[in-house]
């Protein structure tokens, strides 16, 4: 399910997935507080315009952006917190501070996409294509792990990644099946 808005306390987040943007154009539909990530010749399809509100009030309105694979916000593409926001954007997870979206800090954790992000005690676990990757709740890298194929499938479902209280549970494009404990280690 694609998401436009979501709750955060006291506060509105909206998202754009397919903003219209040109670096340095005056023909931007928006004015942007701050851009975050890379410019690159490449245009990526993975730009997120972030807008903040307290009631109706515009607060903030800041644009994300990387250079890999196309991505998209969806309902596990980021993790809100009472004072952050973690979203995979292509190959990076941006860490953004509640309610005024200053960018805390930025990772690449994949050659390709970032399409998933869950909460893991103080951490974070990412689903990506190429990896599975665990992050410290200040974007260090603490692991990573690699399969025989990319980390999708063909049927592209709900239940080809799953994070539980024990292990994580991921199936590869192959139908392989990954069961790994939260140090990375392939336990089955």
């Amino acid at each position: 399910m694609i998401i436009s808005e979501v709750t955060a306390g006291a506060y509105i987040l909206k998202f754009n997935s397919k903003p219209a943007f040109e670096e340095g154009s005056a023909d931007n539909l928006n004015l942007y507080s701050a851009v975050y990530g890379e410019s690159s010749e490449y245009k990526s399809d993975s730009m997120y315009e972030v807008s903040v509100f307290l009631a109706d009030d515009l607060l903030k309105r800041i644009l994300i952006r990387a250079n890999g694979g196309g991505t998209i916000i969806h309902k596990t593409s980021f993790v809100v917190e009472a004072d952050r926001m973690v979203i995979c954007c292509s190959d990076t997870v941006f860490c953004l501070s509640l309610p005024n979206l200053s960018l805390l800090w930025n990772t690449k954790a994949d050659g390709a996409s970032c399409f998933e992000i869950f909460k893991y005690q103080s951490d974070y676990i990412v689903h990506s294509e190429l990896e599975i990757t665990r992050l410290s709740k200040n974007g260090d890298i603490i692991w990573q792990q690699s399969g025989a194929d990319i980390f999708v499938t063909p049927g592209n479902c709900e239940s080809d990644f799953i994070v539980t209280a024990d292990y994580i549970l991921a199936t590869d494009w192959e139908n392989r099946k990954y069961k790994l404990d939260f140090d990375g280690n392939i336990i089955q």
